[in-house]
């Protein structure tokens, strides 16, 4: 089972990083007033993230199978192994940030020129891909700018709250289905249960605020630079939230368990 545990880890941490970067390609969109381009983007990051997750999560299930047949398999101890890789893909992704904020820029730029993604990736050379190594930079962060922009601590916490929701849900219905075995099925289906209140708490709080900081930073240049340390900021409260969920797994799995043991 190493190997199938070796791949959920990468898997998973792709995962992460790519949700997480997608913060990279609205911010550089901002940068050169090309948000709607930007935006338009997104669906890259998406395929990259949900092929990973195509994958990563049949792979996940099969400990569940496999502790069936061998009792002595520790399945609680393997998922937060990749509740792990999920701290660590979000992590990648906050020292990635200002390198790829200066590539999704180029890219923006020249999408522009090309007209269509189709035609951009056919244009692109050897030579260009050599020189990405230009636009490599290293993040900076400091406590002190944790308020630009209006930013909350209630925010932030929010925040928290609802990426480590999100990233124990679909592992808490798997290791529900480990503990019911005998409604193992319903229990592997019910990550809803758990990502549905992270749903509503994103809808409602999250995407809003965020949406009303990227449009302050549109329509006033000197909040340019400092969009990027409050993404930066949501990163971070993206990773701490990822640690978080470490404390959510088994409070979760047992909600699933009593939910479905009602229906």
């Amino acid at each position: 089972m190493i190997n199938y545990l070796i791949t959920s880890f990468f898997l998973t941490m792709i995962i992460h990083t790519a949700e997480t970067l997608s913060y990279s390609l609205r911010y550089a969109g901002v940068k050169i007033n090309k948000i709607a381009v930007a935006l338009s983007l997104t669906g890259i990051m998406v395929l990259v993230s949900r092929t990973a997750n195509l994958i990563q999560a049949p792979l996940t299930a099969k400990f569940i199978d496999f502790a069936r047949t061998d009792p002595s398999f520790n399945v609680l101890y393997n998922l937060r192994i990749i509740l792990i890789a999920a701290s660590v893909g979000t992590f990648i992704a906050i020292v990635l940030f200002p390198t790829f904020v200066n590539i999704w820029a180029r890219v923006i730029s020249k999408l522009e020129l090309a007209g269509s993604l189709p035609r951009l990736i056919s244009s692109v050379t050897v030579a260009q891909l050599r020189n990405t190594k230009r636009y490599i930079a290293k993040p900076t962060f400091r406590l002190q700018e944790f308020r630009y922009l209006g930013v909350s601590k209630r925010f932030i916490f929010l925040n928290i709250i609802v990426t480590a929701i999100y990233t124990v849900g679909v592992l808490s219905s798997l290791y529900a289905a480990h503990l019911v075995p005998e409604l193992s099925t319903m229990a592997s289906q019910s990550s809803g249960l758990i990502n549905g209140i992270a749903t509503i708490l994103l809808t409602i709080f999250i995407d809003p605020q965020v949406g009303l900081i990227t449009d302050r930073a549109l329509n006033q240049e000197e909040y340019k630079e400092q969009l990027g340390k409050i993404y930066m900021l949501l990163m971070t409260s993206r990773f701490l939230g990822t640690l978080a969920a470490q404390t959510l797994l088994l409070p979760a799995s047992y909600f699933i368990c009593k939910v479905i043991q009602i229906i």
